[in-house]
């Protein structure tokens, strides 16, 4: 891609065109929502809920993969951290979500081995070099961090590093839309899809929930334009009354995706049946590793003792998670929950919608 054609995505006059259209188009209400984390911080760190009509109203996803994370898995975290010998390696936004009864920076505060990485690849190498410790990274994300992740343990493998495992707490984008168009009190017109996530799967990972459900669909890239050009997209295709899958980020995403990382993916992982925060069990919608790789899996290695697990009282992060809520109908937030005092994954991460709205919103 050229630098100009980049450039045309930053362009403020063709984004001005943008909002002008949309004024234009539609009437009717609308609500649609950014699946992406960071389609969430892009729209308000540009202000892009303040330019829009009225009718047309932007809600949040599940596309946050610590806030997706539930209890149980978090709490599963810190029993691996309480082992003996064993060093947990992490991406910083997880260690501050808390867990039923601590978290892993309260943890670490306290003498545990936990240490934040920023890839697979540092932890393996952290094993590598302390051959006397059991290293264990927590695998949390999407398909954006899978590739890397299955990479380190197929290296690990070739590379007889019996130290380095991984907890693989994966989450599938395509059949989660499913499981929220199942939920009764969720409402969404249309959906603007990761375009992070899309680079990866590819365009045609999503045509089976578009086709079901008959619901608008735009894969966007994270400039001002591509997000107001897929809004732009998704309003005409509900005005017309139909609903298809779209690609506006064909810069970056192509129908069938990053082959090489997919069957990097499917070497290594298998989808199994897991638990999202605020929608439940969803099936086929996680990874977990292959009997093959068995060696490198944390949870057939280590006996995690989880004592029990229960969600936060009063925070509303799941609610949040699929739409039903916004952060200012928490009765926590701005209150007990803070980006300094978290109470709920949500305000944790950088890419949470509460902290979205802690940051750029002033209601």
């Amino acid at each position: 891609m050229s630098i100009k054609h980049m450039q045309e995505y930053r362009d403020p006059v063709i984004s001005k065109g943008l909002i002008e259209s949309l004024w234009r188009i539609s009437n009717r209400p609308i609500r649609l929502m950014e699946v992406c984390g960071t389609h969430t911080m892009s729209v308000f760190k540009n202000g892009i809920r303040s330019v829009l009509p009225e009718n047309i109203t932007l809600v949040s996803g599940p596309g946050c993969p610590v806030c997706v994370t539930p209890q149980n898995e978090i709490d599963a975290f810190l029993g691996l951290s309480m082992l003996e010998d064993v060093v947990i390696t992490t991406f910083g936004d997880l260690i501050r979500v808390p867990g039923t009864q601590s978290s892993l920076q309260r943890e670490r505060a306290r003498g545990k081995d936990i240490r934040v990485v920023y890839s697979s690849l540092d932890a393996l190498d952290i094993a590598r070099k302390n051959p006397d410790k059991k290293v264990v990274f927590l695998g949390v994300g999407f398909e954006t961090t899978a590739p890397t992740i299955a990479a380190s343990i197929t290296m690990a493998r070739e590379d007889n590093i019996t130290n380095y495992h991984v907890f693989s707490a994966h989450k599938l984008v395509p059949p989660v839309l499913a499981g929220l168009m199942e939920i009764p009190d969720v409402r969404v017109d249309g959906f603007m899809l990761p375009g992070h996530v899309s680079v990866i799967i590819g365009s045609d990972a999503y045509i089976t929930f578009a086709e079901r459900f008959r619901a608008p669909c735009v894969i966007a890239g994270f400039e001002p334009a591509d997000i107001l050009h897929a809004i732009s997209m998704l309003a005409e295709q509900i005005e017309a009354g139909f609903g298809r899958l779209e690609n506006a980020y064909t810069r970056a995403v192509t129908a069938k995706g990053n082959q090489k990382a997919l069957a990097l993916i499917n070497q290594v992982f298998e989808t199994v049946d897991t638990c999202w925060r605020g929608i439940g069990t969803v099936p086929l919608s996680g990874l977990k590793i292959r009997e093959e790789f068995s060696a490198f899996d944390a949870e057939q290695v280590f006996e995690i003792i989880v004592p029990y697990s229960e969600a936060q009282t009063g925070c509303v992060c799941g609610e949040i998670l699929t739409g039903i809520k916004s952060p200012p109908d928490c009765p926590l937030y701005k209150r007990l929950c803070t980006p300094t005092e978290p109470f709920g994954p949500c305000m944790v991460s950088s890419e949470g919608t509460c902290a979205a709205y802690y940051r750029y919103y002033c209601g």
